[in-house]
């Protein structure tokens, strides 16, 4: 698996964001069931959102996010950076191999 950071920026009005954020959590909670989401949080100030994520490419997660309400509804752009992680904690062994 690869391993990367997602930059989530929203490109419309908080109040947008606010009315569709529901959805969008449900949308994360079902990569968290699939094994492709470790953690995910908005960004301070609030601009947009961080997730650590994992997948077999870089296009398979860029897949995976078409699917996110903020995407459909183009609310928000995506970056993908694919990162090694070399180190971690030892409770993040079994995710990160």
């Amino acid at each position: 698996m690869k391993h990367f950071v997602v930059e989530i920026t929203y490109k419309v009005s908080l109040e947008k964001i606010e009315d569709k954020l529901k959805e969008h959590r449900i949308f994360l909670q079902t990569g968290y069931e699939n094994g492709l989401l470790l953690m995910s949080g908005p960004q301070i100030p609030r601009l947009g959102g961080i997730i650590i994520a994992r997948a077999v490419s870089m296009e398979d997660i860029a897949a995976y996010f078409e699917s996110d309400p903020f995407s459909k509804l183009e609310y928000a752009t995506y970056q993908y950076i694919e990162f090694n992680p070399v180190n971690h904690q030892n409770f993040m062994k079994n995710w990160v191999e």
